[in-house]
């Protein structure tokens, strides 16, 4: 089941619309907070004022008088449904009861007369009648009746409504700026992904016949130049694995075709007419050689191909270099007895490298200087660590290579004398083999010649922190 792949636009607009609408949201509601919090104060501030109010006027016996005789003028001070005012003394019928709304009235402990009123002794209830109710009561000397206790009180409907439009305005702004901003930020994204679309085409047009062309900066943004350039290294290292793997394909066609042109020619020949048991021994024994060389070839090109380099470095060693030299010694004892040779091996300090990689190496180096070393000489084998790593050399002495050969001498099919083409243990493959391992492990090789003597050398980087 193939899973959904959403526009990177459309995601970056809706993250847009998201973010404009948190923040705008977040933004509303705290002036909502301030908002609620100054008209509560303002609402608190009024019934206080109230109180005063009628703290002054009460001490007016006319006053008194007044509220017996005509209640409704108070009823039309208060101005609304929504306010309450009773005048009384405790325990008592009360002198004036306001309470058009016929609202519910908690019980409320009076403040005292020598206690100046403040906004902290309003008592604020959650819902009265559906609705919060704020009230403040007070006690009040009137002269002539004594002791009066003051209640007023207060719906807060208009409050409620004045919030309630202002909450729902809040989120209806930030809900049409989130779809506004994740329009622009959609159209905004699209055009701005314009130049990634342009590469995107280009990159699409470069294959196998056009190598060679890379994507252009030219005009691109910041943040895509460290993406372009990645590109076109990545096609510089495709053109050069593409035309390696040409030249390798062209000299495997070319190595192959010789003893396989052997083989059939010589079988041709022989099965011409019939020939005696030892002319078809020596025919047989021809194709062993020639059949030596394919699987020796075919082996050699297998372990170039599947040479894994994380698997390479994730098993390498702190391998003993003076153990390391005298197994490469009693290993090429005999072949280097029967050549004449003598086998002079010498190291100490650690190799950190792959065991099974670094022998194949060290091997091949004395395969080669065994094969066309001069006989009565001695073969040199060491090992020099130093602050940064190790060198290891395989010294010997024989023909003087031409200096025009040595730069090539590690490349694929590469011989320096190419009437050993036919040889079943000479393929061009071995030095190449070195070269991979030693770019594996990030090391470094070199040879040399010169006055009959012929050196190569490896070095092995030494063991960093963490590794």
């Amino acid at each position: 089941m193939n899973r959904v792949r959403h526009s990177l636009t459309l995601r970056l607009a809706l993250v847009f619309a998201l973010l404009a609408f948190v923040s705008l949201t977040l933004l509303g509601v705290a002036l909502y907070r301030d908002l609620e919090h100054e008209l509560i104060r303002r609402d608190d501030a009024a019934l206080v004022n109230r109180i005063d109010q009628l703290r002054t006027f009460l001490n007016d016996s006319n006053t008194l008088d007044l509220i017996k005789t005509k209640p409704a003028l108070f009823q039309n001070m208060l101005g609304n449904r929504e306010s309450l005012l009773t005048i009384g003394a405790p325990g008592q019928k009360p002198l004036l009861v306001v309470n058009p709304g016929n609202l519910a009235m908690p019980s409320l402990s009076p403040v005292a007369m020598d206690h100046p009123l403040t906004l902290d002794d309003v008592q604020h209830y959650p819902s009265v009648d559906g609705v919060p109710f704020a009230a403040l009561a007070a006690t009040i000397d009137s002269g002539d009746l004594g002791s009066l206790q003051v209640v007023t009180g207060r719906l807060m409907t208009e409050r409620t409504a004045v919030l309630a439009s202002y909450r729902l305005n809040v989120y209806l702004f930030a809900s049409v700026a989130a779809i506004l901003l994740a329009l622009s930020g959609y159209l905004l994204v699209h055009r701005g992904l314009l130049p990634l679309r342009r590469l995107a085409r280009h990159a699409h047009g470069i294959g196998v016949g056009n190598l060679t062309e890379r994507l252009d900066s030219q005009g691109a943004p910041r943040e895509l130049l460290p993406m372009i350039e990645a590109f076109n290294a990545m096609l510089d290292r495709l053109g050069k694995g593409f035309v390696q793997l040409g030249q390798v394909s062209t000299d495997m066609a070319h190595e192959l075709r010789t003893p396989i042109n052997n083989l059939l020619g010589e079988t041709q020949v022989a099965l011409q007419q019939n020939r005696s048991i030892e002319a078809y021994q020596q025919l047989l024994a021809s194709n062993v050689e020639e059949l030596e060389r394919l699987a020796r070839m075919l082996d050699n090109m297998l372990f170039l191909a599947r040479t894994d380099p994380a698997s390479a470095l994730s098993q390498r060693q702190e391998l003993d270099a003076a153990d390391e030299m005298e197994r490469m010694a009693d290993y090429f004892e005999g072949p280097a007895a029967d050549a004449g040779i003598s086998i002079n091996a010498q190291g100490s300090g650690l190799i950190w490298a792959e065991p099974m990689l670094l022998r194949r190496a060290l091997a091949n180096l004395c395969a080669n200087a065994i094969k066309y070393g001069a006989a009565n000489s001695e073969l040199f084998i060491r090992a020099t660590p130093s602050a940064d790593g190790i060198r290891l050399q395989v010294r010997n002495r024989g023909q003087t290579i031409a200096p025009e050969h040595l730069p090539r001498l590690f490349e694929r099919f590469y011989r320096v004398d190419q009437s050993r083409e036919r040889s079943a243990h000479s393929n061009g493959l071995g030095l190449s083999i070195v070269a991979t391992i030693m770019q594996l492990h990030h090391g470094a090789y070199s040879v040399s010649s010169s006055e009959g003597i012929t050196c190569f050398e490896l070095f092995f980087p030494a063991r960093r922190v963490g590794e």
